[in-house]
């Protein structure tokens, strides 16, 4: 009862907040009216077809806009005039240093410019001569303004024709008409003209027209010639057009400065020429063979501005240099030639080729452990001067479970890793021109880890893969590790933990196969910082297979299992599909939503997952108002609290997530947001009575709402999301909100 009246008591707040707002028009100046803002009306008597993104432009003509509302009221416009009244209440100036907005009048709208913006809008869009009047509807306190557009019937393209003349890059130019969007009956739009000339501009650029400009080419329409609202339109390219822009460049010589520096500027250096590039340096630092596979041109190419783009991306993407430059200039002694001559460098400044690092940082899981964690780092960028990335790293932390409802274990854990990153494809056959955007890497890889868990078990692990990871273009990445073997050995278990083991078959299952071999694959598809769009997509799917190829060279040992070198193996197919959309809100308001589901099916070898590749759902990076792993599987529940960790567990995960982003202050963020999700048994498990997934799961999903706080400093986040179960996934209605069962999760980062 008490969380309820704390609800009511805000509630309250927030609705005398609202209607104290209303009171706005006392603030009003004489002779002042509040601007309520404008709306478009077009009168369409042609019944022109398509206007909707013609409506959509006129009505982002208007101007100003007016004061904002919420829940109809204009608390920005209220706060300011308390503020500009001389209140000097903290709340009063927080709420207008936030929201406050200076009043809109009336007065402050000039109709004529509007009505000229619209008219020009209309011209540009081919609806010349359209009237446009503006009336003003007005109530006692505030005004508006309807816009009035009568259409006029608009001009439509009858021919498109290109200048003639014996210059090759007219034959270019003719070439692209081609593919042109400007067809006849196209309604004369001179947005359409510019794109139609960047276009061209883009293919001579590709061309070799490397001095050619977009402003050099020139649209001009004749409407003379008809009377029924038709035109003709000309395309040429200016008669001032300076000759070298006329003319194709063909690339005459490649230098690359593989080891460049200032100091390198006046001195001699070592030369060697590898398929027509000279590559220089003073010492052998960059071999010129691995090097030459990242250009994607060469001596006697063309010109060509994208190719020089994407040589640059993959230049940098090596990860042994920090600086990439790539500069052409013409060949003086050939400017009179029909065909222009380029040299082109490319200087590359390397990165400190070792590296040694010490790093104690503050870790946090998706199972609610936390802890410091103390990591030593060798790095070496480029072990054959071949741009090959060794990287070797041991680890020392210690973590313990936090959070409420959790189970108080802790942890000591020691690591040691290193991996080989080749910045080329290591296959039998030469695939390297197949990848164009991004050269693929190679990558050998080997971790152990030991973990000891208090009061429970040991267990140390071996991890090694073999694999490649490439990106297809800005958006798209690809990583598969055709070989990825895993052993875990469990240890040291105690008493305690062998009870767990005895009263559950399904979690006993989980550990005997010890032994996993398979392949991997992960598509992310992700434009988060990488596109100009307002709304931005991350698609994420991963593949695991396991045991296939064992199967083939496997013994077996009597039973229903087969073993591998003594060892018993797993078999089993596991998917995965993650995918987030972010609603841009204006003023860094962003509104994220994310769907997530996971299968595993096991199978052969196997009668469940191995413990470490099964799905689990609660904690900071999922359904937020349970603790980690005490969601399900299903309805299953254990009764105590001491097994949870490892009962609740499945093959079969399904999550959403619904979370609003806002800023607080400065580097204070804040949100609110709402999770559901549990995960369920592939088969029925007698251990764990209403774990197996029905289609009954949509009511057997665990939900939870909270608000969270987060300190963002240049995207290192430290955040505090405070949670409380609304939904268990025993019942079918929601529950009764009590503060007392709020969970804080702290965790590093966003939670997607």
């Amino acid at each position: 009862m008490e969380s309820v009246k704390k609800f009511r008591v805000c509630g309250l707040l927030v609705l005398l907040m609202v209607i104290s707002s209303c009171s706005v028009k006392r603030f009003l100046p004489k002779d002042e009216k509040l601007y309520s803002g404008a709306t478009i009306k077009v009168i369409n008597k042609n019944k022109i077809k398509q206007l909707s993104s013609l409506e959509e432009e006129l009505q982002e003509l208007l101007r100003p806009e007016p004061n904002s509302k919420i829940l109809g009221s204009r608390v920005g416009l209220y706060y300011y005039y308390k503020s500009k009244e001389g209140s000097k209440n903290f709340i009063t100036k927080y709420i207008t240093k936030k929201i406050g907005e200076k009043p809109i009048y009336y007065s402050n709208v000039s109709q004529n410019k509007v009505v000229n913006l619209i008219k020009n809008r209309l011209d540009n869009r081919g609806f010349f001569n359209s009237k446009v009047t503006a009336t003003a509807k007005e109530n006692k306190y505030t005004k508006s303004i309807v816009y009035t557009v009568e259409l006029t019937k608009p001009y439509v393209l009858e021919s498109y024709q290109l200048e003639n003349d014996t210059l090759a890059i007219y034959k270019e130019i003719k070439e692209e008409l081609k593919t042109t969007l400007l067809k006849k009956g196209t309604r004369y739009n001179l947005e359409s003209f510019k794109e139609e000339r960047i276009k061209i501009d883009e293919k001579l650029k590709g061309k070799g027209y490397y001095n050619f400009n977009q402003d050099f080419i020139i649209f001009e329409a004749d409407t003379n010639q008809y009377n029924n609202k038709r035109f003709d339109l000309y395309l040429r390219i200016k008669k001032e057009t300076p000759k070298k822009a006329l003319k194709p460049y063909k690339i005459d010589k490649v230098t690359v400065y593989s080891n460049y520096n200032l100091a390198q500027k006046n001195s001699a250096l070592d030369s060697v020429t590898y398929k027509g590039v000279s590559f220089l340096q003073d010492t052998l630092f960059f071999k010129p063979k691995r090097l030459r596979n990242y250009l994607l041109f060469g001596e006697g190419d063309l010109y060509h501005p994208e190719e020089s783009k994407i040589t640059s991306k993959r230049l940098s993407s090596i990860g042994t240099y920090k600086y990439v430059n790539i500069q052409f200039d013409e060949n003086k002694k050939k400017e009179n030639d029909s065909i222009g001559s380029l040299n082109a460098a490319i200087y590359l400044s390397p990165l400190n080729k070792r590296s040694l690092g010490l790093e104690l940082q503050a870790v946090t899981k998706s199972n609610n452990f936390a802890g410091p964690e103390l990591s030593l780092n060798y790095r070496n960028r480029n072990l054959y001067n071949g741009g090959e990335l060794l990287n070797i790293t041991g680890t020392f932390a210690y973590e313990t479970q936090i959070g409420n409802n959790t189970d108080n274990l802790n942890g000591i854990k020691l690591g040691l890793g290193a991996s080989l990153t080749f910045p080329r494809l290591i296959f039998p056959w030469d695939l390297t021109g197949r990848f164009k955007y991004g050269v693929p890497k190679t990558k050998i890889s080997f971790d152990s880890e030991y973990l000891s868990r208090s009061n429970l078990y040991g267990l140390a692990s071996f991890t090694g893969s073999f694999g490649y990871q490439w990106d297809a273009n800005k958006y798209l990445s690809h990583q598969i590790n055709p070989v990825n073997i895993n052993y875990v050995k469990l240890f040291n278990t105690t008493s305690d933990f062998e009870t767990i083991l005895t009263n559950n078959p399904f979690l006993q299952n989980s550990f005997d196969q010890q032994f996993i071999a398979g392949l991997t694959y992960n598509l992310t598809y992700n434009e988060l910082g990488r596109s100009a769009k307002k709304n931005q997509v991350f698609f994420s799917t991963s593949l695991d297979v396991a045991g296939n190829a064992l199967n083939l060279v496997s013994l077996n040992s009597g039973g229903n299992k087969n073993t591998f070198l003594g060892l018993e193996y797993a078999q089993y197919a596991k998917v995965d599909v993650d995918f987030r959309y972010y609603m841009d809100l204006g003023k860094e308001q962003t509104l994220v939503s994310r769907l997530y589901g996971g299968l595993g099916i096991p199978y052969g070898n196997s009668d469940v997952l191995p413990f470490t590749k099964q799905f689990f759902s609660g904690g900071p990076y999922s359904v937020r108002g349970f603790a980690s792993r005490s969601i399900g599987p299903g309805t299953y529940s254990s009764g105590t609290s001491s097994s949870t960790y490892f009962d609740s567990s499945g093959d079969i995960r399904l999550e959403a997530n619904l979370e609003y982003r806002f800023p607080i202050y400065s580097l204070l963020k804040g949100a609110f947001f709402a999770d559901a999700g549990n995960v369920w048994l592939y088969n029925e498990n007698t251990a764990l009575g209403g774990g197996q997934f029905t289609s009954n799961f949509l009511n057997e999903m665990a939900v939870s709402a909270g608000a969270g706080l987060r300190v963002d400093i240049q995207s290192f986040v430290i955040r505090f999301d405070f949670a409380t179960p609304v939904k268990q996934p025993t019942s079918t209605s929601l529950s009764t909100i009590k503060l007392s069962n709020t969970i804080l999760n702290f965790a590093i980062g966003y939670p997607f």
